[in-house]
């Protein structure tokens, strides 16, 4: 085997044993509650990836080369490629009515932390396979973090060069740093997770609820247990525990263990973290004032549905207490411009993120002002950092490639006979990975069960697309990538 692609396959099939190992979780479940079907299914996939994934990564085990940024795009999009399509094994054998088109858009939304979903009746669902849903989002929302903070900036994926954690550039220096901090990570993203469950159990949720809950929240991933959302446990006051840690979670993680290290400060002086703070605030004052005027909602619960709705689409989280549908066109139309936010980058959100609106602006300011001042020399800077016209050509590389995806996936989803409002909301919801769109069809109140098959696979493919900053899986498909 070549050495400069043994990392690939040691990677994913490793990836791929965890991944089987952990569906001896919804096995257990099922088979303790006698759902033999689904819990035969899980048990046969789980020897079947831990062996074949097991005998990937022995032989590719040896003297292994340098990471190449080849292999890199490779491991990356490759990667998440292989993990949903291996997810949708057990959920296309588990007797809930699932085809291979459903299963495979299921485990995609799952692992990508979308949470479009494509099964109804959630509430009669064996519990395996409900839990299943929240690991896939769960692993999907840790893994998103450490890609993010250890592979990108190094692939230099739309403008995430910013956020290299070391100056070097050379994989000899940052990969034992990278795997220093994954590890730091993963301890946090535990904690949090641990905090979010017995907060959920400290208002009346059932234990198994709590966890499952917990999972897709600090995923800010929105799988739930209920049909009704996070909505079911309203009057608990559920939606205010994922209201706090759908916040924490939209938070760069590494800020976190700067934080912890007694450097409180670095979360507010981060400049994503103030720009995030004050899209929330701002959003959810607006949405606050429409609810009260139109009396939707009574005025003391207004800014609760406001709040926990709109942060719920900025993080792409996809958690609902309600049907905003019902508030309005101005509300739904600031709920389809809110789905392109996005949160902090190093953080388990989605979308575009806050710091790329932050470099863009920046750089349209350096651009009036070097024509009123054509000799002035005035390095633009982010926070305590000079930004390269590098990050700055990646930055708008990133949003013109997100922007021009959104509007081809719309026009085939309307051709393919998707009505306006849902090929558009369609589009946005799965490239932004936020999980409900607008409409009667894909709205809070409904699922994507109803869409056409090809539409499905138009939006699995946004899943991944979006959930891999665009411009990865890009360079993927590029005939040029594999020449040379």
């Amino acid at each position: 085997m070549n050495p400069s692609v043994r990392p690939v396959f040691f990677v994913v099939g490793t990836l791929i044993v965890v991944l089987s190992t952990a569906m001896i979780v919804p096995f257990l479940l099922d088979f303790s509650d006698g759902r033999s079907q689904s819990a035969r299914a899980f048990l046969a996939a789980s020897f079947i990836g831990i062996f074949g994934g097991g005998t990937l990564a022995l032989s590719a085990r040896g003297e292994q080369g340098a990471l190449s940024t080849r292999a890199g795009f490779l491991l990356t999009a490759g990667s998440w490629a292989v993990l949903a399509l291996w997810a949708a094994v057990p959920l296309r054998f588990a007797g809930v009515g699932l085809d291979w088109t459903d299963a495979i858009f299921e485990s995609m939304s799952g692992l990508t932390t979308t949470g479009a979903t494509v099964i109804t009746g959630l509430d009669s669902q064996p519990r395996g396979l409900l839990m299943w849903r929240a690991i896939l989002q769960w692993i999907g929302g840790i893994g998103i973090i450490v890609t993010a903070m250890a592979v990108w900036p190094l692939l230099g994926v739309g403008g995430m060069q910013l956020f290299r954690l070391e100056s070097s550039d050379t994989s000899e220096k940052i990969l034992p740093r990278a795997a220093q901090i994954a590890a730091a990570i993963a301890a946090l993203y535990f904690g949090l997770t641990v905090a979010c469950a017995l907060s959920y159990s400290a208002v009346g949720l059932s234990t198994f609820d709590a966890i499952a809950h917990a999972m897709t929240t600090i995923a800010t991933g929105g799988y739930s247990t209920r049909d009704a959302s996070i909505g079911a446990f309203l009057d608990q006051g559920g939606d205010l525990v994922a209201l706090v840690f759908m916040l924490a979670s939209a938070l760069p993680f590494v800020a976190y263990l700067v934080a912890l290290r007694g450097r409180p400060s670095v979360l507010w002086n981060d400049p994503q973290v103030r720009g995030f703070a004050m899209v929330v605030v701002t959003a959810t004052a607006v949405l606050t004032v429409l609810l009260m005027l139109t009396q939707v909602h009574g005025n003391e619960s207004a800014w609760r549905f406001a709040a926990v709705n709109t942060v719920s689409v900025i993080t792409g989280t996809g958690f609902a207490t309600a049907d905003f549908n019902a508030w309005g066109p101005i509300a739904q139309a600031s709920m389809f411009a809110l789905m392109f936010a996005g949160g902090c980058a190093g953080s388990t959100t989605c979308s575009v993120k806050i710091f790329r609106y932050q470099i863009a602006l920046l750089a349209i300011r350096r651009h009036l002002v070097s024509l009123v001042h054509p000799n002035a020399i005035a390095p633009m800077r982010y926070g305590k950092q000079i930004v390269s016209q590098q990050t700055v050509y990646s930055v708008l590389g990133f949003l013109f490639a997100f922007i021009l995806i959104f509007v081809v996936s719309a026009i085939v989803l309307n051709a393919l006979g998707l009505d306006t409002v849902t090929a558009l909301s369609g589009a946005a919801t799965t490239l932004a990975n936020v999980g409900p769109g607008l409409g009667p069809i894909i709205g809070p109140a409904g699922t994507f069960q109803p869409l056409p098959d090809a539409a499905k696979w138009v939006m699995t493919a946004n899943m991944l697309i979006g959930r891999l900053e665009v411009i990865t899986v890009l360079i993927f498909l590029t005939p040029r990538f594999w020449r040379g």
